[in-house]
């Protein structure tokens, strides 16, 4: 039996793009424009993809309008200026929220249930892959790192190509052209803060911290100049007479505390 072919991943078709794009077009500005619109429409499908799925699947805890705000902000947090989500309240206790989210070249409705106690993430799925870390750093200065997360099924190489095309989606966006014009410079560092956190999960990724820490090298106690130090010869009591009690000599000696740092925490 022949083995079962495996799709490619965004990250990997994008890179067949280029390869073929840079065969027949010479013009590279026109290939990076057909790049970007095509990455930009793969990315739609994918966040209109992750949403049905959520909706037959998932469901919210209830229906008040704090729970119906949020909901309506997630959706427009990951599907840009560009789109326009409306969240309309159940009309009866139970019911379900209506969901429409108006694309400018489509329109998608859905409605997502109500369950009291339930809430996304709680069904029986297909399971995701967990966070590890992905501590980024760029090449002006590379003792800098801000400490993100990927999935771990996302290899270091794809993460950092879709990171990449991330902050240059985000700089050409509506939220990003704002930022430019109050006075934000376009580096790496206003856009980590500034993009929002579902444009990362689409990609596999998250922030843990977006405060950027320079790396902090440990010494070992005792230790000078990197080296440990030998450790100082004890000094044995002095010699007493005979006739005296010696029982002290023989007393258990008394075990060293040790103590261990808690790791840290990566929570997804």
């Amino acid at each position: 039996m022949p083995a079962k072919s495996k799709a490619l991943t965004e990250v990997q078709f994008l890179a067949l793009l280029d390869k073929v794009l840079g065969k027949i077009m010479p013009d590279l500005n026109l290939r990076t424009a057909i790049q970007e619109e095509v990455a930009r429409e793969i990315r739609i499908i994918n966040k209109l993809a992750s949403f049905t799925k959520f909706a037959e699947k998932d469901s919210v805890p209830d229906g008040t309008p704090a729970t119906v705000e949020e909901l309506q902000n997630q959706l427009a947090a990951t599907f840009g200026d560009d789109a326009k989500v409306e969240v309309t309240p159940a009309e009866e206790e139970g019911g379900s929220l209506g969901v429409e989210i108006v694309l400018p070249d489509r329109t998608v409705s859905s409605q997502i249930k109500v369950q009291p106690g339930g809430g996304a993430g709680d069904n029986d799925g297909d399971p995701t892959a967990p966070f590890v870390p992905f501590p980024v750093t760029l090449p002006a200065d590379p003792e800098l790192v801000w400490v993100l997360a990927r999935r771990e099924n996302l290899g270091p190489d794809e993460a950092a190509r879709a990171l990449a095309s991330i902050e240059e989606e985000y700089w050409a966006s509506k939220a990003g052209q704002q930022r430019l014009r109050k006075g934000a410079e376009r580096n790496f560092a206003e856009f980590i803060e500034s993009v929002p956190s579902a444009a990362l999960l689409d990609s596999g990724m998250k922030r843990h911290y977006k405060e950027p820490e320079k790396i902090h090298a440990l010494r070992l106690v005792g230790a000078s100049g990197g080296e440990p130090t030998a450790p100082a010869a004890k000094t044995k009591p002095a010699a007493k007479p005979v006739d005296t009690n010696l029982d002290h000599l023989f007393a258990p000696k008394e075990e060293a505390e040790g103590g261990g740092e808690d790791e840290p925490s990566w929570d997804a």
